[in-house]
């Protein structure tokens, strides 16, 4: 199978069989039936897509029920590193950070099942990253940690002052106050 365990439950790193020659490249970056195959049946209704340059720190954020959001992460173009933190209580990971790169020459992807709090700091300019997510995006139910909570430790690869940052992200809450309602459930 294309997918690597993270050893946290439900969070997979998938790798698709790349075909190159002369002309190129192909792959399948989603085919519900392998997915569903790897135990991720999920239903896609949006698709996302940002540019950011180096330096640019986006997240953690996640969506509170009923509106929360799996999601299926690439990088087009460019490199990112691309954390996440699992927020689901009663989870045997609880509170642990994953990260992995992911960029135009890896093509690795990362699905991010619901219950968790994502971002990513962008290593290259003109990184263009896109998501595929399986609820639609409500303002009004954003959630998120502060992306420099000491308690989390994080290593975004951007030098502490250096990282760009938009003001909302700079005032959300840290790990320890925050509050959802996000339960693990074995599958």
């Amino acid at each position: 199978m294309p997918f690597i365990e993270t050893g946290i439950p439900g969070l997979k790193v998938f790798e698709p069989r790349v075909f190159g020659d002369s002309r190129g490249y192909f792959f399948e970056s989603f085919n519900k039936q392998t997915f569903a195959e790897a135990g991720i049946d999920v239903e896609f209704v949006q698709d996302n897509e940002s540019m950011s340059n180096r330096g640019v720190v986006r997240g953690l954020h996640y969506q509170h029920q009923p509106d929360a959001q799996s999601k299926l992460v690439r990088v087009i173009t460019g490199e990112v590193l691309d954390v996440v933190v699992d927020i689901r209580k009663g989870s045997p990971t609880f509170g642990k950070v994953y990260s992995v790169v992911l960029s135009a020459e890896n093509k690795k992807q990362l699905f991010i099942p619901r219950g968790f709090a994502h971002g990513f700091s962008v290593l290259r300019d003109n990184t263009i990253f896109s998501y595929k997510c399986d609820n639609f995006y409500k303002q009004q139910n954003e959630g998120g940690i502060y992306f420099r909570d000491p308690a989390l430790a994080i290593d975004w690869q951007i030098g502490e002052g250096e990282e760009i940052v938009s003001d909302k992200d700079k005032n959300l809450p840290v790990f320890a106050q925050c509050t959802n309602g996000f339960e693990y459930r074995e599958a």
